[in-house]
């Protein structure tokens, strides 16, 4: 067996929490760990999250947090048994940032803030000997396997013992996840399920009217109906927004992925909103049919419902003048308003998206199969969360399970050279 050799070299790239997850694992495993990212600095989609509050996971039940994966929550649930999100937050705490779960079940840092936490990991990083490479944009592998990066420089070319790469979806592209690394990895004969946007806004076509006096008006509180492809109908109460073409929101976001599929299968599809999510039916009905006197309709919508604003104004927008002046139509459309979503928002403006990398590519450490020493981990594998703190976890999990990947893969085939 030959004398002693340099540590095994392990190459990330994409400094989101992903990758950076990975580079941690990696380095606390022995490995030389170099991050290349394209952005002039690391975190940077990490950073916008945090904008208005660091959602950094949930503290719901973990039976309950791993359904919130969908179609992938088994895989996903197995990421999780490594770094959950009780995980997350000792990983935090270790980081000196302490959090706290507010009323929502949210799990946020003391101080509400990305900047400090992210600040504090690079320095740890740097400080254990990870090496960071920014200004390089990865342009897919040499005829010979090694990696091309676009630098202000030039083009240079690197080359590694492993690799994580962990190039985020389509959504935020002014950030870096722009998808292109799809191309390069569907040549080397990966299996990808195409990019869609998750998490996001759906087009309704509102009037002039309610677009030009309502966009950016907030509707709260609501509840939301949808009934999905099984038939199975979904509620859930909160908040969302009208937009200048249609509706976007957390409530909205928490059913993005059926509403969009829905919407693929038949071209458009419907939810309703129960603008009185206090008020039951036949109390509607008995308030809105007392005598109005001199009060116009209007007026008297207001004074029995409370409702006004917006939600008067979409009280408008679906109704014709005679439906509105039919108190038990009237009643039940306030319960039940029906809108038509016609169109998913662009990837471009969705908080993440759906598709990527498909799962079954990969082994249980997230290697490519077809790739030896070619692992992926984070937004670009093809599974997708609601917002709440499910993505961040789930980024992390699969960054760690990458990064320990990498270092059981590179320290067996060191010992398979060896000898």
């Amino acid at each position: 067996m030959p004398a002693s050799s340099p540590l095994p070299g392990l190459i990330i790239i994409g400094g989101g929490p992903a990758g950076l997850m990975a580079a941690e694992t990696a380095r606390a495993a022995g490995l030389d760990v170099d991050v290349y990212e394209a952005k002039g600095s690391v975190g940077r989609k990490f950073l916008i999250a945090g904008k208005g509050g660091m959602n950094l996971t949930h503290g719901e039940p973990k039976a309950d947090f791993v359904q919130r994966y969908g179609a992938r929550a088994n895989e996903v649930g197995a990421w999780l048994e490594s770094f959950d999100a009780d995980a997350l937050r000792s990983w935090a705490r270790g980081l000196g940032v302490e959090t706290f779960v507010g009323s929502s079940g949210r799990v946020f840092p003391s101080d509400l803030k990305a900047a400090p936490l992210l600040r504090g990991w690079v320095h740890r990083l740097r400080e254990s000997g990870v090496r960071f490479h920014v200004h390089h944009r990865w342009l897919g592998w040499t005829d010979d396997g090694a990696l091309r990066m676009a630098t202000p420089d030039g083009e240079r070319i690197v080359s590694a013992d492993a690799v994580v790469l962990a190039l985020g979806g389509g959504s935020w592209p002014q950030l870096g996840s722009d998808g292109a690394w799809q191309a390069w990895l569907a040549a080397r004969g990966v299996e990808l399920t195409p990019l869609l946007p998750s998490n996001c806004g759906f087009d309704i076509g509102w009037s002039e009217h309610l677009a030009s006096r309502f966009a950016g008006a907030p509707l709260k509180p609501v509840a939301i109906y949808f009934r999905d492809a099984k038939g199975i109908e979904h509620t859930r109460q909160g908040e969302c927004v009208i937009t200048a073409t249609g509706i976007e929101g957390s409530l909205v976001y928490a059913f993005s992925g059926p509403l969009r599929d829905a919407i693929a299968a038949h071209g458009q599809t419907r939810l309703e909103l129960d603008l009185a999510p206090d008020r039951p039916l036949e109390r509607l009905q008995r308030d809105l049919a007392k005598p109005r006197g001199s009060h116009s309709m209007s007026d008297h919508v207001r004074r029995q419902t409370g409702l006004t604003g917006v939600k008067a104004a979409l009280l408008h927008e679906v109704l014709t003048r005679e439906q509105f002046h039919d108190t038990d139509v009237l009643a039940r459309t306030i319960k039940r308003l029906p809108l038509t979503l016609t169109r998913a928002r662009p990837i471009a403006e969705a908080i993440s998206s759906a598709g990527g990398v498909q799962l079954e590519a990969l082994n249980d450490q997230l290697m490519v199969t077809g790739l030896p020493g070619v692992f992926c981990a984070g937004e670009m594998l093809d599974w997708e969360a609601p917002t709440g703190g499910y993505l961040l976890t789930a980024c992390f999990a699969s960054g760690l399970l990458a990064g320990q990947g990498a270092a059981h893969w590179l320290k067996h085939s060191r010992v398979r050279a060896d000898y």
